[in-house]
């Protein structure tokens, strides 16, 4: 095996959260293919038809040449209009079309794994059109296959993998992000903590510190008398960070504590992904 031993995991994850969307996605009937998911806009023929476009781009195929509709009314910005190419030119592409493409995108990307021998820090044009390492694109990408296998799992009615290798990676890519949810977009007061208590198939005790120049960093420290502190199930917790629901709407699933203020302006930059 010539996989670094660093980016192992980041290879396990995706193989865990693929072979689930293969499972999943094997036996529909042509109309559950068209059921909603959580992404607006995107059916479960969308979902899938972007997770194969993000792995042939990571497998360095060109991206395909496509002029996407008008009226495309869920595609807002560029960074939209980049994802939505690989959805829009399969959407009239069959189950049995759907499922052959995911089959054979696995036994490439399979293959290339298992001959990938450059370090973690070569830099990569990663699928979401910017140059990252390798590591970091990886890293990224189990995260997104698995956020995906979730929406699938979600639109289809089938739970599980909550506690799966991915969505231990996803804990980590969330958790990253909070100390700029909590210190930059919601603007905690400088020289307080707050704390994230997050229980489920996945649990951690997070604290976000605050320090007197208004920086956030995450601590496994908790904190005495915190500025405010968020109670939730690690599901609640990845669909309002994914983006996939408002803080309103899974309201009854979220305890907030101490400042009401900062708690609702927490809940209302929580969503960190694109």
């Amino acid at each position: 095996m010539s996989l670094h031993p660093t980016l192992q995991p980041y290879a396990d994850a995706w193989t865990h959260s693929i072979e689930a969307i293969s499972e999943l996605v094997q036996p529909l009937v042509e109309a559950d293919w068209n059921r909603r998911t959580p992404c607006p806009g995107w059916s479960v023929r969308d979902i899938v038809s972007h997770v194969i476009g993000l792995d042939s781009e990571m497998l360095g195929d060109p991206r395909p040449i496509h002029t996407l509709p008008r009226d495309l009314f869920h595609v807002t910005n560029e960074h939209q209009r980049y994802m939505e190419m690989q959805v829009d030119v399969r959407r009239h592409h069959t189950a049995p079309e759907m499922t052959s493409e995911l089959e054979y995108m696995i036994i490439r990307r399979n293959r290339q794994l298992r001959n990938e021998s450059r370090d973690p820090g070569t830099k990569v044009r990663s699928p979401f059109g910017t140059d990252l390492t390798l590591e970091e694109s990886m890293r990224r990408h189990a995260f997104a296959v698995w956020a995906h296998e979730q929406d699938l799992r979600t639109a289809l009615g089938r739970p599980g993998n909550l506690d799966s290798p991915g969505a231990h990676i996803a804990r980590d890519v969330l958790l990253a992000e909070l100390p700029r949810v909590v210190a930059e977009e919601a603007r905690a007061p400088r020289s307080s903590a707050v704390v994230f208590d997050v229980h489920g198939p996945v649990e951690f005790l997070r604290t976000i510190r605050v320090d007197i120049q208004g920086r956030g960093t995450l601590e496994t420290v908790p904190a005495l008398g915190p500025a405010a502190s968020l109670t939730l199930d690690w599901e609640t917790y990845v669909r309002l960070a994914c983006g996939r629901v408002s803080p309103e709407a899974v309201g009854d699933r979220v305890k907030a504590e101490g400042d009401p203020e900062l708690a609702a302006a927490i809940l209302a930059n929580f969503a960190v992904t694109p």
